[in-house]
């Protein structure tokens, strides 16, 4: 299974706007993005966001670019800034008969569950910016023996884009 990370684009800050939506600019960020996810032929058969309203508008983006059905996104807590790894893989593991799933979350649990799928102890130092994607193959899950495919910033990916 391929498990694709992405966290969500730039937002408005939280005494503008409590609910931190995109801001414009992570607005035209993460459409730049979804083109060149588009672009790159990617597909998906499961797209998880967390509960926040940011989280969900890059996802919806993505989804409307790839052609994934933006009403059956998957809402979940735990891709929240602080969910523990262990409970989000748990989670992770209802779709694991599905081939390529997106999850858009926050830092740090995006970083913390790459981690824990990518090493059976200690932490791997990754580092995920705004709109970024990558590619995790794992042969199962819970396991810890995911293969990190690739990374892409978002300067590169809105030079995909064009």
């Amino acid at each position: 299974m391929k498990l694709y990370f992405m966290q969500h684009g730039p937002c408005l800050p939280k005494d503008r706007d409590p609910e931190q939506p995109l801001s414009p600019e992570g607005e035209e960020l993460v459409k730049k993005v979804a083109i060149a996810v588009s672009k790159m032929n990617l597909k998906f058969d499961t797209i998880i966001a967390s509960t926040k309203k940011r989280s969900l508008q890059t996802a919806t983006f993505i989804a409307h670019s790839t052609g994934y059905p933006p009403e059956k996104i998957v809402q979940t807590a735990l891709l929240k800034p602080m969910a523990p790894p262990a409970e989000t893989i748990n989670f992770l593991k209802e779709y694991e008969q599905q081939n390529n799933i997106l999850i858009v979350g926050h830092l740090p649990s995006l970083v913390e569950v790459a981690s824990f799928l990518l090493l059976e102890s200690g932490k791997i130092r990754l580092k995920f910016e705004m709109g970024g994607l990558g590619c995790i193959d794992i042969p199962s899950l819970p396991e810890h023996e995911g293969e990190l495919m690739w990374y892409v910033v978002p300067e590169h990916l809105k030079l995909i884009a064009g």
